[in-house]
């Protein structure tokens, strides 16, 4: 087996075995804890720019299939695992992880000790590092780390919005679905049939396919626009309500996408998840920062303070809402149990609320997927 070196820009090398496409890449170096779901991580454009690491042990025990994908391409710059599974032993699988990452071009490094390169994370912080199947000189791939870009001021949305608008309304058959090519993008393919008694316009900031399941399955026709898209371009669609959509990168440099939220908080109920819970904070004259390792994992304690139920959430954002700067208008509804970061908002004036989280998380967890039907309802009570 060829071997790969993972580099931090602390200077701290890793050595392995590689698996996956051949190449060099950069990204931002962070870790995900959950133990299932790594083809949906793989397609979710919010890793997008980034070199990720599973903490479970194994990695691609069940192999991938068509039906877990939630973009048209693998998005992530690089995978990190500490042992990657030869075989695929689900009887839906149609191939194994590393075939799969090898056809999308994706760099991957298995062999070595994720636990101690976790614990650096957590220490240091999240650090931008170069991931090599094809250079093994430390000192060359410690350099590339340190001059490598990182995240905070890039533009990653502009690399995953569709670039048309598209109706999400074609009937959704798993099993015809084929594995995604790399290139492949674009206009998402519709997930469901129906037309739900409300109308919702999804400003596509890098929307995972499943939040448009979940908003059909809930009642809605979804009509999806890219990110970039004005208010009176999506207000000409006549919607009852605006879903604004996840995505990767830096949400302080997306002056466009706020301007947008800016314009239509108000005008139409709004639902937000993960970066649109951040671009609808923004809107408001909130700031956000960059969280020291992040939150990426399936099982993030959230806290709805309006219930004082707990959650079981999935997560996957290095940025958070600075609880400092929130205007008067802006209540925390929902919050981390283990840090205390804000999770969730609304507008005490305005229908529009917001989450962190995924509420609509695929593989799970699932305790979050009653605010599909809080968006319902508040468009019912705003029409």
């Amino acid at each position: 087996m060829a071997r790969a070196a993972l580099a931090l820009e602390d200077g701290t090398v890793y050595v392995g075995d590689a698996f996956g496409g051949i190449g060099t890449v950069s990204g931002e170096v962070c870790f995900n804890t959950s133990m299932t779901g790594y083809q949906e991580i793989l397609t979710d454009p919010s890793y997008r720019g980034q070199i990720l690491t599973m903490t479970a042990p194994q990695i691609g025990n069940y192999g991938v299939n068509p039906s877990d994908v939630e973009s048209g391409r693998l998005q992530m710059a690089g995978f990190v695992v500490r042992e990657a599974s030869r075989i695929a032993s689900n009887f839906t699988s149609t191939g194994t992880l590393g075939d799969y990452l090898a056809a999308a071009g994706v760099v991957g490094i298995t062999g070595i000790d994720t636990r101690a390169l976790v614990r650096r994370l957590r220490i240091r912080g999240a650090m931008t590092g170069v991931l090599s199947s094809e250079v093994l000189d430390t000192t060359k791939l410690v350099e590339m780390a340190r001059t490598a870009p990182g995240l905070v001021g890039r533009d990653l949305v502009s690399e995953v919005m569709p670039q048309h608008s598209a109706e999400w309304t074609q009937a959704l058959d798993e099993s015809a679905r084929p594995l995604v090519q790399p290139g492949e993008g674009g206009v998402m393919p519709p997930a469901a049939s129906g037309h739900g008694e409300k109308h919702v316009v999804a400003l596509d900031y890098g929307m995972k396919w499943n939040i448009a399941r979940h908003l059909v399955s809930s009642g809605c026709r979804v009509t999806v626009l890219p990110g970039r898209a004005s208010a009176a371009e999506v207000l000409a669609h006549k919607p009852d309500g605006v879903f604004l959509s996840n995505g990767p990168g830096d949400p302080e440099v997306l002056d466009y996408c706020v301007a947008t939220v800016r314009d239509l908080v108000g005008a139409v109920p709004v639902f937000g998840i993960c970066l649109g819970h951040q671009l609808l904070a923004q809107a408001c004259g909130a700031k956000t920062f960059k969280l020291k390792f992040g939150h990426r994992g399936a099982n993030q304690p959230v806290i709805d303070l309006l219930s004082g139920k707990v959650e079981i959430t999935s997560q996957n954002h290095g940025f958070a809402v600075d609880e400092a700067t929130l205007p008067a208008e802006l209540e925390v509804t929902h919050r981390n149990l283990n840090d205390g970061t804000i999770e969730g908002l609304r507008h005490t004036k305005a229908p529009a609320f917001s989450v962190q989280y995924h509420p609509e998380a695929a593989a799970g967890p699932h305790d979050s997927a009653y605010l599909f039907e809080s968006f319902q309802t508040l468009m019912q009570r705003a029409n």
